[in-house]
């Protein structure tokens, strides 16, 4: 037997990218500078070139019945050199999101998705006193030339995932390693010029929705009180720390949703092309968390690399069940954006992960749509969710 999922009316069915990832032929960020000089990134490259074929990749999105896309706007182009702002690759901006609207299609825009301005990254980067201040400038710039055609905004995104792998983990810019105490000092930065950027864009357009994109993971334990502690303190400083330190001045929140753990688990799980475990139920966990702030939420990311195609489609269909089920006890959703719309530069491990639901052939750049893609046009479509009674999601 059936059942049918409806979803509230006007929920926002998409997907999401981001500037650095899919336009290509950018050089003059942190990441460019790293794959030239100590060569222990890769290079991006042209990529899928979506910097010239946007049109055709909206125009494919519009196909699989999306009405939303995220996107990203690239520092480095819009400031290309300190204080120096490129009004060409403003007018580009605006012709990527006039296509979008022409396709009934709602832009969500983030405005820093990790990539920094060379010169910026040569000033110290996140870690300087005054990346609050040339952010918030930043901001300004853009709301100034984009506000008109915008009212969804985030300003950063995933702010532990860029501290982390910068300085914990040390395989992205700035590539310091084993450096807990200057990663909490990287995020009171980031929250300060989360704030800084809310403001300014507040100021020039009240209505106007401004949010942060945060990576919150689904964090659980065991019965061991040594596990059930060290749940606690992870899930505090992983989901809450920086999001308690700008939560005046949030207006709704994006939640990216890739991971869950659970100490103590010895539960084995089918795994993704990046060797992460899938569990599309976490998906739940981490939006009912989610509530105690009290602002709307959408998926601005979750997704899996899957270049065969195989757990796609099922891992779609398990996200969108626990979401409803999310909405079903109270949680405001109003959107889910897969990622990746087509495949991308996946940052350290280059182009060698599979992500989108348009796989792309880089030496020619062909677009060919997955068959998983599919399975989310029929819920956009729809606005439903189709399971048997008895269906495992």
């Amino acid at each position: 037997m059936k059942k049918h999922l409806q979803f509230p009316k006007g929920f926002y069915w998409g997907a999401a990218s981001a500037s650095y990832q899919v336009e290509g032929n950018i050089y003059n960020t942190d990441w460019a500078y790293e794959a030239r000089t100590s060569k222990r990134v890769p290079e991006a490259d042209s990529g899928p070139d979506h910097f010239n074929r946007y049109e055709e990749d909206f125009t494919i999105a519009k196909s699989l019945g999306h009405n939303a896309h995220r996107i990203s706007i690239e520092w480095a182009r819009i400031e290309p050199h300190k204080g120096e702002f490129n009004i060409e690759a403003v007018r580009h901006y605006e012709r990527v999101i006039k296509s979008l609207h022409k396709k009934n299609i709602e832009p969500f825009i983030t405005l820093w998705h990790f990539t920094l301005p060379q010169w910026l990254y040569e000033e110290g980067g996140m870690e300087s006193k005054r990346f609050p201040e040339y952010f918030a400038r930043y901001a300004s710039f853009v709301a100034d030339h984009l506000g008109d055609s915008c009212s969804h905004w985030s300003t950063i995104n995933e702010p532990n995932v860029v501290a982390s792998n910068g300085f914990i983990r040390g395989n992205w810019p700035p590539l310091k390693k084993g450096r807990p105490f200057l990663m909490i000092k990287v995020l009171n930065n980031l929250a300060k010029a989360h704030i800084a950027a809310y403001k300014v864009i507040k100021k020039k357009d009240l209505i106007s929705e401004v949010s942060i994109v945060k990576d919150n993971i689904y964090i659980s334990s065991n019965n061991n009180p040594v596990n059930i502690i060290s749940a606690f303190f992870f899930r505090y400083f992983w989901n809450h720390f920086f999001l308690r330190k700008i939560i005046n001045h949030i207006d709704s929140i994006g939640l990216n949703y890739y991971f869950h753990k659970k100490f103590g688990d010895t539960t084995v799980y089918k795994k993704s092309d990046m060797g992460w475990d899938m569990f599309p139920e976490g998906i739940y966990h981490a939006l009912v968390e989610l509530k105690q702030y009290n602002v709307p939420v959408f998926v601005s990311e979750a997704g899996i690399a899957d270049e065969l195609d195989v757990y796609r489609s099922d891992y779609i269909r398990g996200l969108v069940y626990w979401i409803h089920q999310a909405i079903s006890d109270g949680v405001d959703v109003r959107g889910y954006l897969y990622w990746s719309l087509t495949d991308n530069f996946e940052w350290a491990l280059g182009y060698t992960k599979r992500f989108g639901l348009i796989e792309i052939n880089y030496e020619t750049k062909e677009r060919t749509v997955r068959d998983s893609a599919y399975t989310l046009k029929k819920i956009a479509e729809t606005n439903t969710l189709e399971v048997l009674t008895n269906e495992a999601l």
